[in-house]
Formats: C-alpha cells, sequence, structure tokens
C-alpha cells in the first residue's frame, strides 16, 4: 500500500497528521490549469472527530503556482493558501443524515474510505484555491493588452461603410 493512501476512518479515530511537500508536476490535474509545472504544494492533513464524534479531516495547502493572467495574457505566481473540513460518513446515506445535523455550510461531509488516497484530497483542495479568473493586482506590461485593443475594429465599421454606398 502507498505512503499516501490511509484508512481514512483509523486515522480519524487515532488524530493522525501528515505533512509533506508535492511538486505541482506531481498533480496533473492542478498542473493542468497552470502556466507551467514548476512549484511545490506544502500541505497538512490531520484527523479527529467533531463535538458530535463524526471522524473529520482538516486539510491545508500552500504554496506558489503559475497561473495565466486573464487580462493581460502573461504568467504570475499566485499563492495559494487553503484548509477545509471534511467529515465522513460511512456510506452516502449517512454522510446526507451528517450534513443535516451539523447544518454548517463551511463544512463538507464526503463518503470515508478504508483506502483513501490523500493525494486526490489535497490535489482537490489546492483545486479549489484557485480562482475562477486568475488576474495580477496592477498587470506589469499593458502593451500586448493594448495592441490588441488598438487593432480592435468594430463590428459595425463594415456596416457602416455599406451605408454610405
Amino acid at each position: 500500500m502507498s505512503a499516501f493512501v490511509i484508512d481514512a476512518f483509523e486515522f480519524c479515530r487515532n488524530n493522525g497528521h501528515r505533512e509533506g511537500v508535492t511538486p505541482v508536476a506531481e498533480m496533473n490535474r492542478l498542473a493542468a490549469d497552470c502556466a507551467d509545472k514548476s512549484g511545490e504544494i506544502a500541505w497538512t492533513i490531520e484527523g479527529g472527530q467533531t463535538r458530535q464524534g463524526y471522524p473529520m479531516l482538516t486539510l491545508s495547502v500552500s504554496g506558489t503556482v503559475q497561473l495565466v493572467c486573464q487580462r493581460c495574457l502573461t504568467p504570475f505566481g499566485y499563492e495559494l493558501d487553503s484548509s477545509t473540513v471534511l467529515v465522513l460518513g460511512k456510506d452516502d446515506k449517512e454522510a446526507d443524515e451528517i450534513e443535516e445535523i451539523l447544518d454548517d455550510e463551511s463544512i463538507d461531509v464526503i463518503v470515508g474510505s478504508h483506502a483513501c488516497d490523500i493525494r486526490d484530497l489535497l490535489e482537490d483542495e489546492a483545486l479549489l484555491a484557485l480562482p475562477q479568473a486568475p488576474k495580477h493586482e496592477v498587470c506589469p506590461d499593458t502593451k500586448l493588452l493594448d495592441a490588441i485593443k488598438s487593432e480592435k475594429v468594430s463590428p459595425f465599421a463594415a456596416l457602416k461603410s455599406l451605408k454610405s454606398e
């Protein structure tokens, strides 16, 4: 069994703790959303129980990934820093019941596994932390954007020339 595969219920029962650093290049889905595969994601995963006694995992990810700015189309470093709490149910029915009992939008309830690959959970958390439309706070070089804007011709310009004929 891989060092990343855990019995999620046992991990929570024993208040397990793991941490590490994973290169972005090893997270295929995350790497596909990035400008390049450089960078690393530092992560921690901790097991425990909710006040009600349900098994709970706390995941945290942080690091810098390269994204493409949607304004100027150049890559930039984006700082990830996210954590989430996952409460585990034994099956879909129990997960739905737990979600109703907890009634907390900030906590996600998922179906746990006795053979859970934590890499998938950590990559999911990193993906959810990415902005939908990544942008610089202030774009460093707008020459490309300005060139595109100046080349734009109004779609109505051709109609205007037809009208004058």
